[in-house]
């Protein structure tokens, strides 16, 4: 039984020792494999330059707005009747056409009283003419036989002697006439028409409300040319024209509209240091407030191209690609837009990238992508 026992033991430890010998002899054998790098060369959409007239656009937008604007105030007070067109928002009046009457029957009487006692002075010295001044009384007897009390007091007749002159004046008739014209001239703001062609943009009374003086009644545009104003650096002030076509556009680009400089500020803003310009445009589909873009023909550039604004590096540099290598060169950029730049002493004939490449850097071999795709009949 001890026999057994010592031989089992012998054979574990002769196992111990062949297991740590062969795996001393398989670590020592074991060769590591680094996986050979494979050289990746990337793809680029490139083209060729060939310089030439770069047309200049300043891109521009703004809200719409009426070129006229008539805001309605009262310059007497009574109460708003009721017209032969509501006084609503919305609403369209012609040339003429009264917007707001203010009731006016209590001072038309004291235009009425007025008128009277002019008529009356005038009456009483018609006799002393006769007598006096023989010569001015067909005159004087014609202005009264065409005074009517209905209707706006006519003009005196012309005074052509200091005679004449002393004798209406003395009699306190030229003050009573003057005075007549003022209560005339009052009478005339009860009633507020319409200077153009418009439509009712703002409304603030009703019929019936009592209208106090000074008190802002609504809004009265034209609705027949609008104006954008757009603000322009001041670097394209010198190109700009009055008179020159601005094409517009809606914010969505569904619609196009033809415009033209109208106005051109003369001072510089501090703060943006831009100018404004004033674009006018007439469409009947165009309300106040609408956004629309603006696209002004500042000037051409010669020998030069426009490429996209992500290819150009450290704002004067670009990619170029030598014989499959990439390769940066100096340019000279003229103008920028958001998305594009215009880029001047790019020689002809350079081959450029045309879409950015991630990870670019010089010395980076490239392959130029070619478009194989043939034309099927």
């Amino acid at each position: 039984m001890n026999t057994r026992k010592i031989v089992l033991s012998i054979l574990g430890v002769l196992l111990i020792i062949l297991g740590v010998y062969f795996a001393g002899v398989i670590i020592n054998n074991k060769k590591s494999f680094a996986p050979k790098a494979e050289k990746v060369v990337k793809t680029v959409f490139a083209e060729v330059v060939k310089n030439g007239t770069v047309p200049i656009q300043i891109p521009a937008n703004g809200n719409l707005t009426a070129k006229q604007r008539v805001e309605l105030y009262s310059e007497v007070q009574g109460v708003f009747r009721k017209g032969a067109k509501l006084f609503k928002e919305g609403q369209r009046f012609n040339t003429g056409e009264t917007i707001i009457r203010i009731d006016a029957s209590e001072y038309m009487a004291s235009v009425q009283s007025a008128k009277s006692n002019l008529y009356n002075q005038l009456t009483s010295i018609m006799p002393d003419l006769r007598l006096d001044y023989p010569e001015l009384f067909p005159k004087w007897q014609a202005y009264l036989t065409g005074f009517d009390m209905a209707k706006t007091t006519p003009s005196f007749p012309e005074m052509t002697t200091e005679r004449e002159k002393f004798f209406i004046s003395g009699r306190g008739i030229l003050t009573s006439y003057y005075n007549v014209k003022n209560l005339e001239q009052r009478l005339g703001k009860y009633r507020i028409s319409a200077p153009f062609n418009g439509v009712l943009t703002e409304a603030l009374v009703t019929e019936g409300t009592l209208v106090r003086s000074g008190q802002k009644l609504g809004e009265f545009i034209n609705t027949d040319v609008y104006e954008l104003e757009v603000a322009i650096s001041k670097t394209f002030s010198d190109l700009l024209k009055v008179g020159e076509p601005v094409e517009l556009t809606n914010l969505e680009k569904t619609k196009t509209y033809t415009g033209k400089v109208a106005r051109i500020n003369g001072s510089v803003d501090q703060a943006s240091q831009t100018i404004k310009a004033f674009i006018d445009v007439a469409d009947e589909n165009l309300r106040e407030g609408m956004y629309l873009e603006a696209n002004l023909d500042a000037k051409d550039e010669n020998d030069a191209i426009e490429i996209d604004r992500s290819l150009l590096l450290e704002n004067d540099k670009i990619f170029v690609v030598r014989d499959t290598v990439l390769d940066l060169i100096d340019v000279k950029p003229v103008y920028f837009t958001n998305k594009k730049v215009v880029l001047k002493d790019v020689p002809d004939g350079t081959v450029i990238m045309s879409k950015p490449l991630i990870g670019a850097y010089t010395g980076m071999t490239v392959k130029i992508f070619e478009d194989k795709t043939a034309n099927t009949k």
